[in-house]
C-alpha cells in the first residue's frame, strides 16, 4: 500500500515540475531572443557593439526626420516596437527575485502557476505602457532636433544634464519608495495578496508601475549613449538586476547615483570646452 502513496505521489510531483521547468525555460528563452532581435536590429543600423556608427549608420543619423521617404526610426510605430522589445530584453532579467518570491508563497499560500504568469503579464503590461510613453519622447526629441535618427544627442549639454538629473533622482523619496517595492516584492505580496490569474495581473501591473517608477531613469539614460547601444542596455540590465538583490539591492542605489552626476558634471565641464 505504501508503495502505491508513492508512486501516486510521485505522479502528482513529475508534472508540477515539469510545467515549472517548461515557463521558466520559456521565460529565458524570451529574454535570450529579445536580446538577439536587438543586436540584429543594431547590426541592420551598421552600429557596433558600443553604440558607434558605421559609415553606413552617419549617413541615417543624418538624416533629416521631415524628408519624404519611410524612415522606421521616425514613426511611432517601428519605434515602440523596439522599444518594447527592449523592455523583454532588460527588465525580465530583473523580474526574477520577484517571480522566486513568488514560488515561495505557493508552496505556503495559495499561490498559483496562473498567478505566476498574471504576475508576468501585469509587470510586461506596464512596461509596453512604458515603452509607448519613451517611444513618443524619443519621436519629440528627433523632431525637435535634440537627438538624430539613431537616438545619439546632438549636444552633449543634453546628454551631461540628463545624467546630473538621473543621478539626483536616485536621492529622492520616490526612488526611495519604488525601490523598496522593488527590492522587497514578498512585503508586497503580502500586503497585495490575490489568488488566480487575475489576482496575479493585478499584483504584476502593481509591481509593474513601482518598478517604471524605480528604473525609468535608466531607460532614459539610451539618450546619452545611443538608445540602439548593446554597452548602454547591458550595463543598465546589471546594473538594475544588482539594484534588486535583497542582499545588496540598497547598497548600490546611492553610490550610482554619486556617479551619474560625477559623470554629468564631467560631461557638462567637457561641453564648454569642447564647444559642442
Amino acid at each position: 500500500m505504501s508503495d502505491i502513496k508513492i508512486a501516486n505521489l510521485n505522479l502528482k510531483v513529475i508534472p508540477h515540475d515539469m510545467v515549472r521547468s517548461a515557463l521558466w525555460l520559456s521565460f529565458f528563452t524570451i529574454i535570450l531572443l529579445a536580446w538577439w532581435m536587438m543586436y540584429m536590429m543594431a547590426m541592420q543600423m551598421d552600429l557596433d557593439l558600443i553604440g558607434r556608427p558605421g559609415e553606413m549608420g552617419q549617413r541615417m543619423a543624418a538624416m533629416d526626420p521631415r524628408m519624404d521617404m519611410k524612415m522606421p526610426m521616425a514613426e511611432f510605430g517601428p519605434l515602440f516596437a523596439m522599444w518594447a522589445i527592449m523592455m523583454a530584453a532588460m527588465m525580465l532579467p530583473t523580474m526574477v527575485p520577484t517571480l522566486r518570491a513568488y514560488e515561495m508563497l505557493m508552496v505556503s499560500a495559495d499561490g498559483t502557476r496562473a498567478g505566476w504568469l498574471g504576475i508576468l503579464s501585469g509587470y510586461m503590461i506596464a512596461w509596453v505602457a512604458f515603452a509607448a510613453l519613451i517611444a513618443g519622447v524619443q519621436l519629440a526629441l528627433l523632431f525637435g532636433g535634440v537627438i538624430d535618427m539613431l537616438g545619439i544627442p546632438n549636444s552633449t549639454l543634453f546628454a551631461g544634464g540628463l545624467l546630473v538629473v538621473v543621478g539626483l533622482f536616485q536621492f529622492t523619496r520616490a526612488k526611495e519608495i519604488c525601490h523598496g517595492v522593488c527590492h522587497s516584492p514578498m512585503n508586497y505580496f503580502l500586503g497585495h495578496w490575490q489568488t488566480g490569474y487575475l489576482g496575479g495581473l493585478k499584483m504584476g501591473l502593481g509591481l509593474g508601475a513601482f518598478c517604471v517608477g524605480c528604473c525609468w531613469g535608466f531607460m532614459a539614460l539610451g539618450f546619452v549613449g545611443g538608445v540602439m547601444s548593446l554597452l548602454w542596455m547591458g550595463l543598465a540590465t546589471f546594473f538594475m538586476v544588482i539594484e534588486k538583490l535583497p542582499q545588496i539591492g540598497h547598497y548600490v542605489t546611492k553610490p550610482m547615483g554619486v556617479t551619474l552626476i560625477a559623470a554629468g558634471v564631467g560631461v557638462l565641464i567637457w561641453h564648454p570646452i569642447m564647444g559642442g
